[in-house]
């Protein structure tokens, strides 16, 4: 009875979205032109849209958190929007949260800290951070919600049937294979999140990777405290990365070593390291008074293979030579690409993604934002679906300019990535297992085989053995096409019939109802046949494609200022 509960007010709350997306390709739905909304109507949606996700609770927060970095299925204003979203919640009454605690260590609070603050510091939706006292020395105590997992469980389970609905109606779209995939790692994801344990050893593989580096640094753990639903940690004062001002305005803190640093930390993580830290937000990062960036909230970290960033470099090397195959080839190995789709068909997408990058090579000290929408504009436009460390990353990249921007008006993450990823360049070649000699070597081979391919064809030609052949998915698309153009002619002549059997009927009984029924429902062929495109089923999710804010709603967005930081480990 529960799961049917949950399941109807989840549809209640969101078919009217999934109602006004369709009918923004289809005015009544399944027929009709598109309806022209502006960029601030989409907007005011939006709005709607994240507060009804926030009435639903922790599942659909963490997945519109995660929805919100995936440019290949939402397009703007929905994304920045989504990625305001906090799931700041009531707090738990004190005596679940110490029950909780009790059940983990198999001790009384009181004999464990020497003092416990029932009043959180933070709150969230799958726990919330205590202040507590441990052996003379402040500490942070996370506690998982008590019920959450089995809400999590439900809300998952009721959201595998739903997907399973959408892929039967929308099997080719490549939004709905999207969101199948980020709903299956989240499912993943948040199993790892909600087991603190595994939290625990992300904070000390960063603190192990990163012990040398005095920019840097995360809370130690107390290994004997820590439990799947509690995690004991190093107390760390320090403010927001967003509210820094009147140390930046004092010199106290550099503008640009910290944007350095951030830029430097991700990076080494991304490609060098081989893990990201998945969550990157105002209230997961502070700087402590030493100056240093502290990462909090490691429960959701991203592993990249060898072969991973392997992938990674080429593409962003090819990229920089403006080699189009090769961008295309790196995202087919790292999966961006369906595999159904034809190198042809991306190849637009490839090239577009190249202007967008040398125009942005060209804007000096402009903002990138603009550019940054233009890149995800083309992920929701194209087939092409954004691997999960790229989310991240890009999610990482979003912050890291809207940092920037706060404090300096001219910062352009461009120009600030370009020394940093040059000195990096040693690094990330080693790292991805090619040093430079490999890499010219590499190069040498593929420039062979380029070369050895066009003397093949240059030799077929001239003894005319050149054919053309038909892939076998163009012929289903051709075979597809005549299907459904006999079917509208099928549907005419049926309208027709019936039109004609009505008005032989009315003149033999001289029955007007029997007429304006056999009249109606010709008309409705008529109209199903002229009208209704070819895909009689299209997505809800491709709505509102390319609609980004202009350049006046951008400035009034950058300008909104921002909320005052929080002090301490605020992270949950």
């Amino acid at each position: 009875m529960r799961r049917w509960r949950r399941a109807t007010a989840i549809v209640v709350r969101l078919t009217p979205f999934v109602v006004a997306f369709l009918r923004d390709r289809h005015r009544w739905l399944l027929f009709g032109p598109p309806r022209k909304l502006s960029p601030a109507k989409h907007r005011r949606r939006a709005e709607r849209l994240t507060r009804a996700i926030a009435a639903l609770g922790p599942t659909f927060i963490k997945l519109a958190q995660v929805f919100s970095a995936r440019a290949d299925i939402l397009p703007q204003p929905y994304l920045s929007v989504l990625s305001t979203l906090q799931d700041h919640v009531p707090p738990d009454r004190p005596e679940a949260i110490r029950s909780v605690i009790e059940a983990e260590e198999g001790a009384p609070v009181g004999e464990l800290f020497s003092a416990f603050d029932d009043t959180p510091v933070a709150t969230a939706s799958l726990g919330q951070v205590h202040r507590a006292d441990l052996d003379g020395r402040p500490v942070a105590v996370k506690v998982l919600r008590p019920g959450v997992e089995e809400l999590i469980a439900v809300d998952l389970d009721i959201s595998y049937s739903l997907l399973v609905v959408l892929n039967l109606l929308f099997s080719n779209d490549h939004h709905v294979k999207a969101l199948t995939s980020v709903v299956g790692e989240f499912a993943v994801k948040v199993g790892v999140e909600m087991d603190f344990r595994q939290e625990a050893e992300h904070l000390q593989r960063f603190r192990r990777h990163f012990a040398n580096d005095g920019r840097v640094r995360a809370p130690d753990v107390h290994d004997a405290l820590t439990r799947r639903r509690v995690l004991v940690m190093e107390w760390v004062d320090g403010d927001k990365i967003d509210a820094l001002d009147s140390r930046i305005a004092t010199g106290e803190i550099s503008h640009a070593r910290l944007m350095n640093t951030f830029i430097e930390v991700y990076l080494r993580m991304l490609l060098v390291q081989g893990f990201l830290h998945a969550d990157p937000h105002p209230g997961n990062l502070l700087v402590d008074r030493e100056g240093r960036i502290v990462f909090l909230d490691w429960g959701m970290v991203v592993p990249l293979r060898p072969a991973t960033r392997e992938r990674l470099v080429r593409v962003a090397l090819a990229t920089a030579r403006q080699d189009i195959d090769g961008m295309i080839n790196g995202m087919y190995e790292l999966g961006m690409i369906d595999p159904d789709i034809s190198r042809a068909e991306i190849r637009d997408a490839a090239a577009e993604i190249l202007g967008v990058v040398e125009r942005a090579r060209e804007l000096g000290v402009e903002r990138v934002q603009e550019i940054l929408s233009e890149i995800m504009d083309t992920f929701y436009t194209w087939p092409l679906v954004l691997p999960r460390e790229l989310v991240y990353f890009f999610r990482a990249a979003a912050l890291l300019e809207g940092i920037g921007f706060r404090y300096n008006p001219d910062f352009n993450g461009v120009q600030a990535a370009r020394p940093v990823v040059l000195a990096m360049r040693g690094d990330l070649l080693h790292a991805a297992g090619r040093e430079p000699t490999q890499v010219a070597l590499s190069l040498m081979d593929e420039t062979r085989a380029v070369l050895g391919g066009v003397r093949d064809v240059v030799h077929r030609a001239e003894r005319e053995e050149l054919r053309v052949r038909m892939h076998p998915r163009d012929l289903l698309r051709l075979e597809r096409l005549v299907l459904l153009q006999s079917r509208r002619i099928l549907f005419s002549i049926f309208a027709l019939t019936i039109a004609l059997i009505s008005s032989i009927t009315f003149i033999a009984l001289r029955n007007v109802w029997l007429l304006l029924i056999g009249l109606a429902v010709a008309l409705f062929m008529f109209v199903v046949t002229v009208f209704i495109p070819i895909h009689l089923l299209e997505s809800p999710l491709r709505h509102a494609r390319g609609i980004r804010p202009g350049a006046r709603e951008r400035e009034q967005l950058a300008d909104r200022p921002a909320q005052p930081g929080q002090h301490g480990n605020t992270h949950v």
